[in-house]
């Protein structure tokens, strides 16, 4: 597969291995609402958080929205988007690379650009998602308005890259029919089956098997004359035959299924009822409506009505539609170039749980502030489209110190939970979800389990706090365990067993912290 080259690419495409692990400290004067909420606000360098979250959400994520810097060469007040072409793609490919590891097996990612990078990162996705991933490039009309002071077009759409993590596992859901495509339905017959609209009865004769025997034999089964209710006979137009065998036409007809036209004289068609028909219909790659996907004026006027003052934000609509299609209630959704807070405020209102990420100070005087008016039930965007009244809540974080000074040494405040995260996924490659009270034994993976023994897990008050592995630590653990009995791989500051005694205990020791800052 082709790839994209750029002075720094082996430099770079390390950098998310060589991202420290952070803690995430939060912040409760800047987190609102349920404090039990399973949303978080991070502030701070995205490709750290990033980094911190995975031990704890890696595979989690059901949909990913981005709408990272466009590298316009121009400067905006709350960032900086003016990067030369190589440090655009350096900054891009770790984050994408953590991004991709955080998603669901079933989950997509969804990534907006203008032509300044557009082409560019379709090559680097291609690359990280796999280019079979690739579900959708997606042209969303951005605005109504024509810019006449544009040097030779007026540009008016923007890309949305649709990638899913694994294609055989990817099911997105359909939209919902919108009123000008419902309004298509009618019932000029008043059949008492309700509104229809018609579909041809006719297929071409030039494609396929059929083709292949007609061009041989002159001759098909679904070539046959057929009578109009006004007694006109008629054939299928030149190069085409009926759409089923007589037979069925017959059935059809009968059921009165097929509409000849106001006069019953013309060719005809089938009818396809409202009722029966499916109640979602497939999104199509163009998203030129306002009124179903909105523009950045609604964007701004959205922001505007809450008192935030932000550029080009994305209208509501837009990211409400890519969530319908990508996600379901109670689903998962990160947006690490968080912006102004409008996939996070989108994602909460339509009762999704959610990560954002934001670097800038707007974290703090944009983000915080409008999902909190979102928390007591604003009634700006999509909030009476989807019945929102308020509710929830979501947790500030930010970016604390590495878990692991300098030295490799294990941060004193770093607690159990947070280095139990780490092994885990050090291990294991997946996210560990903590029990209601805390137990050296981590779980099983693959046959082998996993223990740690670390911050007096074992509630020794002796030296190092129960942190070596002795006899009656092994036998703590063993108990923690319930009926496993399998090899198992042991995180301790010591060991007081022999090689030979490990072997035969069917134990693997690996040291902290030097063992966890090697494997992480």
């Amino acid at each position: 597969m082709p790839t994209l080259h750029w002075l720094t690419r082996d430099e770079d495409i390390g950098a998310a291995a060589r991202a420290p692990y952070r803690l995430l400290e939060e912040a409760p004067e800047l987190s609102a609402g349920d404090a039990a909420a399973d949303n978080m606000l991070i502030h701070g360098d995205n490709l750290e958080a990033l980094k911190a979250l995975l031990p704890f959400y890696a595979g989690r994520v059901k949909c990913i929205y981005i709408d990272p810097p466009y590298n316009t060469r121009s400067a905006f007040a709350h960032y900086d988007d003016n990067l030369e072409h190589a440090q655009w793609l350096a900054t891009m490919w770790p984050r994408l690379e953590l991004l991709r590891d955080l998603l669901a097996d079933d989950g997509s990612i969804w990534v907006q650009l203008d032509d300044n990078e557009a082409h560019y990162a379709r090559v680097v996705l291609d690359e990280l998602m796999g280019r079979r991933n690739f579900v959708a490039d997606i042209t969303w009309k951005k605005s109504y308005a024509v810019r006449s002071n544009s040097e030779f077009v007026s540009t008016s759409t923007e890309h949305i890259f649709w990638y899913c993590k694994d294609r055989n596992r990817h099911m997105p859901n359909k939209l919902p029919r919108s009123d000008i495509q419902t309004s298509r339905f009618t019932n000029p017959d008043n059949d008492p089956r309700g509104p229809w609209q018609s579909i041809t009865f006719t297929i071409s004769l030039l494609s396929g098997a059929r083709g292949r025997q007609y061009a041989r034999t002159g001759t098909s089964p679904n070539l046959y004359e057929v009578t109009s209710p006004a007694g006109l006979a008629i054939n299928p137009p030149p190069g085409r035959c009926w759409a089923r065998a007589k037979p069925v036409f017959e059935e059809f007809d009968a059921d009165g299924r097929l509409w000849w036209g106001p006069k019953k004289n013309r060719t005809p068609r089938l009818k396809m009822f409202l009722s029966e028909a499916e109640q979602g219909v497939l999104p199509t790659t163009l998203w030129a409506d306002g009124d179903e996907y909105g523009f950045n004026q609604d964007g701004v006027r959205e922001l505007r009505a809450l008192g935030i003052a932000f550029p080009t934000p994305k209208p509501e609509r837009l990211i409400q539609r890519i969530l319908h299609i990508a996600t379901d209630p109670g689903d998962l959704v990160l947006d690490s170039f968080l912006g102004s807070g409008t996939t996070a405020a989108v994602a909460h209102k339509m009762g999704r749980r959610w990560i954002g990420v934001e670097m800038g100070e707007h974290a703090v005087t944009h983000c915080a502030p409008r999902l909190k008016k979102v928390i007591e039930g604003e009634q700006g965007g999509i909030s009476g489209a989807v019945g929102w009244k308020g509710g929830g809540g979501f947790r500030f974080h930010r970016l604390g110190p590495p878990a692991f000074d300098a030295e490799g040494r294990i941060r004193p405040d770093v607690a159990f939970p947070v280095l139990a995260a780490h092994v885990w996924f050090a291990e294991t490659g997946r996210p560990w979800t903590a029990p209601a009270e805390p137990t050296p034994f981590l779980g099983a993976h693959g046959g082998r389990g996993y223990a740690l023994l670390y911050n007096g897990v074992l509630r020794d008050r002796s030296a190092g706090g129960g942190n070596v592995l002795t006899r009656r630590a092994l036998a703590a653990v063993r108990a923690a365990a319930g009926g496993f009995d399998g090899p198992m791989v042991v995180y301790a500051a010591r060991s007081a067993f022999r090689d030979a005694t490990l072997k035969a205990e069917g134990l693997t020791f690996r040291q902290t912290p030097y063992d966890v800052t090697a494997r992480a």
